[in-house]
């Protein structure tokens, strides 16, 4: 399998984990009030107008974050067209899918349904969807394979190649 298509099963997965436990959380009545499911999580609906942590919410237009989005991941469409391994390809492949999520939200509701409520005693993190995993799962990979020591990058495959002749040469 080439990188482009692990990329886009990636991607494909992302979306569809991410539409589909959307679906099922606005359409359980329920979490309009949070329901417990560990001491630590709750399942309750939220409608986020802003970007992470709910920050510009009100202040940049619902078109406006689509355009961005939209832009952001032609960039990384690009990229992943171009990735030079399977790493790089299935993280990007999880931020375009989990980022194509909200962008469908956005244009539907104009706000990306939320519904994790990860919490500490009366400390919530802000709530998140399968969407934001995605996207922080894949841009976590993305800084993991940037900082591998043991990475062969193809200007030191050469060097690399050189180390085993026995000749020195």
């Amino acid at each position: 399998m080439n990188n482009r298509v692990l990329g886009g099963l990636c991607a494909i997965a992302a979306f569809g984990l991410d539409q589909g436990t959307k679906a099922l959380a606005l359409n359980t009545p329920a979490l309009e009030h949070g329901v417990e499911v560990l001491p630590f999580l709750n399942l309750v609906r939220v409608l986020n107008d802003g970007v992470s942590f709910g920050m510009l919410g009100g202040i940049v237009p619902w078109w406006g974050l689509v355009v961005l989005a939209t832009a952001i991941m032609a960039g990384l469409l690009i990229w992943l067209w171009r990735a030079p391994d399977r790493l790089t390809a299935a993280a990007l492949g999880l931020i375009i899918g989990g980022a194509l999520g909200n962008v469908i939200d956005r244009l539907r509701y104009q706000a990306v349904p939320d519904f994790l409520d990860f919490h500490f005693g009366t400390y919530h993190w802000p709530s998140f969807n399968l969407a934001d995993v995605a996207i922080f799962c894949g841009a976590a990979l993305l800084s993991w394979d940037g900082f591998r020591a043991s990475k062969v990058r193809p200007e030191n495959r050469e060097k690399d190649n050189r180390k085993g002749d026995v000749t020195g040469g």
